[in-house]
């Protein structure tokens, strides 16, 4: 039997670890769903990034595959409001069963729950939306955002953009 000490047991203990848990570089889900996601039934979590700050709430809304339903008021299959923690946020939404799905986040700068030009949003596959797309009420093509969910959670990134002067982008960016 071969025995490892020292540094070589503290290097193959670092390796193993990281092949076990390759796509978990945020915390646990949060949520009121959280278990959905930790149990392994059919979820998202949607890890949220670029939070220009770290007050108000944070709203996902999971929509079917639908064009006629798709952003539609109270057509969300799914909705999920979170106070902001610090930093990326994975947020667990249950899914009804496998399928194909879309999100849409919403960040309530202000916590107030009426949309202002203070807030900031995004959708599932990080489409490039204008402020002239935000002030016609574009929607993005559904087939950009669109997503399949197997029989366990699946990881979605979204990025929220703000507006800044004359367009709608990333903090940063």
């Amino acid at each position: 039997m071969l025995k490892l000490t020292g540094v070589a047991a503290l290097c193959l203990t670092a390796a193993a670890v990281s092949f076990a848990a390759p796509d978990r570089a945020v915390a646990a889900p949060i949520g009121p769903h959280a278990e959905s996601c930790e149990n392994g039934g059919p979820a998202v979590i949607a890890r949220v990034s670029g939070l220009k700050s770290h007050g108000g709430t944070v709203r996902v809304q999971l929509y079917a595959e639908n064009e006629k339903t798709f952003l539609e008021k109270r057509q969300y299959l799914q909705r999920v409001d979170v106070p902001v923690k610090a930093g990326a946020m994975d947020i667990c939404v249950p899914v009804p069963k496998p399928g194909r799905y879309a999100l849409s986040v919403r960040h309530d700068v202000d916590g107030n729950g009426k949309t202002s030009r203070s807030d900031g949003g995004g959708f599932s596959g990080n489409p490039k939306v204008s402020l002239g797309d935000l002030i016609a009420k574009r929607k993005p093509d559904l087939h950009d955002v669109a997503f399949t969910v197997g029989s366990q959670p699946r990881v979605v990134p979204v990025t929220l953009r703000y507006v800044q002067g004359l367009s709608f982008k990333p903090i940063g960016a």
